[in-house]
């Protein structure tokens, strides 16, 4: 009785020490910005969101951010999860050559700091273009997404039973065939699941965003948001907060809508 009494008390604080920055976060975002006094507020005065909201937009253009992210993270999550699903079926399935060496070779991509990419990055960029461009932004968010879904999908796909390939193959099917009606139904949860950890990795950066773009009708969202906090707009706390909490949604919506699909698929990859 004493041991269970301790162990919901400290449930209970670490809950309260868990939420009570998000409370801060709900509090001060809600409150208007021109009743902020200059610290931190417990209780809300009026319901200012929509104020706080009206401010960021007119400020920093945080509507075409939003546009732009939704934009690269959908159709970057996309792109990259079906790259990423053929070159599994390749490695998995189809009688390639080293398939250890090509899954490590595209693998590698997630063992690498992002910073090392900008450089190079920068001047080809320039060079073709496509600096500050939603195609070029969409090609970068592409790119680096495929590594990690490639390897999401890739343990999934090796948990599928030879003999369905092999079945379906003395039947006639084509390589094609064999990918889209056989496969692809089977990796539904893995696709779904490797998409929600690449449309909330694209939704939430920063470092391609502010490197390879400059122009509000171009820059993702969280760039915006840097911009409306980093000194550049005169803007209180209360209007960034309420930004950031307004961003912050879509991930979560995504993340809880797809949550069966993504714990079903994390427990047969392992």
């Amino acid at each position: 009785m004493v041991r269970r009494t301790i162990r919901y008390t400290l449930l209970s604080l670490l809950s309260i020490a868990w939420l009570t920055p998000l409370y801060l976060l709900v509090v001060n975002a809600v409150t208007p910005m021109s009743e902020y006094a200059g610290e931190a507020q417990w209780w809300p005065t009026r319901f200012g969101l929509m104020e706080n909201l009206g401010v960021a937009v007119e400020q920093a253009d945080i509507g075409r951010g939003l546009v732009n992210s939704a934009l690269y993270a959908v159709v970057g999550g996309l792109a990259a999860v079906v790259f990423a699903a053929l070159a599994s079926f390749a490695v998995v399935v189809m009688p390639v050559k080293r398939p250890a060496l090509w899954f490590w070779l595209i693998y590698t991509g997630t063992l690498l700091p992002l910073q090392i990419f900008l450089p190079p990055l920068f001047k080809a960029y320039n060079r073709i273009a496509i600096y500050d461009t939603q195609f070029g932004m969409l090609v970068i968010y592409m790119a680096i997404c495929i590594p990690f879904a490639h390897f999401l999908i890739r343990n999934y796909l090796m948990t599928v039973p030879e003999e369905i390939a092999e079945a379906a193959q003395l039947d006639g099917a084509s390589w094609a065939r064999l990918f889209f009606q056989i496969h692809l139904p089977l990796l539904k949860a893995s696709l779904l699941a490797a998409f929600v950890f690449q449309f909330t990795w694209i939704w939430n950066d920063l470092l391609f965003g502010i490197t390879l773009s400059t122009s509000p009708e171009i820059r993702p969202v969280q760039a915006a948001l840097a911009q409306l906090t980093g000194g550049i707009y005169s803007v209180g706390p209360p209007v960034a907060l309420a930004t950031a909490l307004i961003v912050s949604i879509p991930t979560l919506v995504l993340f809880l809508s797809a949550q069966r699909f993504f714990a079903s698929s994390l427990t047969m990859s392992r």
